[in-house]
């Protein structure tokens, strides 16, 4: 059993910064894939940035290419999403997700372990 806990989220405003994190305990990350989604107020959950453990491959949705970065440490158990230029519609609730195959999946039926979620709320 993996459980994750998400930190980082809050209120800023367009242009801004933040830094999400997410907390493993348990059981290590060794050998998972992690992956970042986020769901906005009326819709569905979506992806937005995965890596993965075999060579720490990263992967992200077309929205977050060139602003947001993840990143993972395993030795601390931690994953990251490093948002930059941030935008009113990047207004969600982030959830980190553990994939114990590491397929390096978009698709959220292939992560088995979830957070509970953090708010990040960008205003203009």
């Amino acid at each position: 059993q993996v459980q994750l806990v998400e930190s980082g989220g809050g209120l800023v405003q367009a242009g801004d910064s933040l830094r999400l994190s997410c907390a493993g305990s348990g059981r290590a990350f060794s050998g998972y894939g992690m992956g970042w989604f986020r769901q906005a107020p009326g819709k569905e959950r979506e992806f937005v940035a995965g890596i993965r453990w075999r060579g720490g491959f990263t992967y992200y949705a077309d929205s977050a290419k060139g602003r947001f970065t993840i990143s993972r440490d395993n030795a601390k158990n931690m994953v990251s999403l490093q948002m930059n230029s941030l935008k009113p519609e990047d207004t969600a609730v982030y959830f980190c997700a553990a994939d114990t195959d590491d397929l390096g999946s978009r698709r959220q039926n292939e992560y088995e372990y979830w957070g509970q979620g953090t708010q990040v709320s960008v205003s203009l």
